[in-house]
């Protein structure tokens, strides 16, 4: 089966090794988003997805605009694949090129559609506190992941899951999956079912303000908005920005999940909890030892496990407490937008 390649971050990487490797498949090229400038010596660099291509010695196309690029767009039409291939490319794909493959565009979704479609599954399925989610491949239309849908697979999602840690998960399920869609259609033996629109969400682009923590929020949420925007959410402490890299909500649910080396957090914490006593949220409640600070919040209280001040290197909760001498009642504050 020749296939053509469309994916651009770290998250497709995955698919397209698998594809590679695989002696049903002949990957004939790679189309990727422009290189960016990155770093303090602003040098461009590649995506993974084309120092991937580059070590197979594949073509790499790299419009600005696939839909206008009259060039690619004629190579594409000439290298008459089988199917395209299509893992957070990063741009929308024109009518014309979605008809030119004999089976069609696959692209592998980071969701169960129709849930969270759009650009930012991974992160809004864990900011709005799922159990459970999983990669769908489907064939692409011209709609916003609106496709039929190919086939699913599925992975709970634990506690201290984050942005980076499902996002491996998936891209591994990716690659699995794109592989027995292939194969599949190739067989004729899965048909496209169509997704039912009353039941879709949608997994907008992030914007800075969702990184804003709002301590009157309940523990629980905050937690998922930490972990689904990792690492980027932010409180202030002292007039410094204070990034939130991990977090954990205290209460009895979320301490009964976790795993066995955090035994010693909750033997510590059942010595405090009885002895604390109402407080502002965003306030320092208690510093727990050998673990961070506990700050107040709407509903409950939630453990700071690593943090990031402006222009400092990432800490433990513990360790940043200690290293700015971090007092009791003293308040986070909420971000103003």
């Amino acid at each position: 089966m020749k296939l053509v390649f469309f994916g651009t971050p770290e998250f497709a990487v995955p698919s397209l090794k698998q594809l590679l490797t695989h002696p049903a498949f002949e990957v004939l090229a790679v189309v990727t988003q422009p290189d960016k400038r990155r770093g303090r010596g602003n040098q461009l660099i590649p995506s993974p997805i084309k120092a991937v291509a580059e070590g197979h010695a594949l073509p790499v196309w790299q419009p600005k605009s696939v839909k206008k690029d009259a060039e690619t767009l004629n190579q594409l039409q000439a290298y008459g694949a089988d199917a395209f291939v299509v893992v957070a490319y990063g741009q929308i794909l024109s009518q014309a090129i979605l008809e030119m493959p004999r089976l069609g565009c696959i692209n592998a979704h980071g969701s169960i559609l129709p849930a969270y479609r759009g650009a930012a599954p991974i992160q809004w399925s864990l900011y709005r506190g799922e159990a459970e989610t999983g990669i769908t491949t489907m064939l692409m239309n011209a709609g916003m992941d609106t496709g039929p849908m190919l086939l699913k697979a599925l992975t709970p999602i634990a506690l201290l899951d984050n942005a980076h840690t499902l996002a491996e998960r998936l891209s591994a399920l990716s690659a699995d999956l794109l592989v027995e869609t292939l194969l599949k259609l190739g067989q004729q033996t899965v048909q496209p079912e169509p997704q039912d629109d009353t039941q879709a969400t949608y997994a907008p682009l992030i914007q800075k303000s969702n990184y804003w923590l709002d301590w009157s929020r309940p523990a629980i949420a905050l937690h998922n908005q930490i972990r689904g925007f990792f690492p980027n959410c932010l409180t202030g402490l002292r007039g410094d920005g204070l990034k939130v890299i991990a977090s954990l909500p205290l209460d009895a649910e979320a301490l009964a999940s976790l795993p066995s080396e955090f035994a010693p957090l909750q033997k510590e914490w059942a010595t405090v909890a009885n002895t604390l006593k109402p407080k502002p949220v965003g306030a320092v409640v208690a510093v727990l030892k050998g673990w961070g600070p506990i700050v107040q919040t709407g509903t409950g209280y939630l453990l700071l496990r690593e943090v990031q001040l402006a222009g400092k290197r990432l800490q433990s909760g513990w360790d940043f407490a200690n290293g700015t001498r971090l007092a009791v009642d003293e308040i986070l504050q909420t971000p103003i937008v």
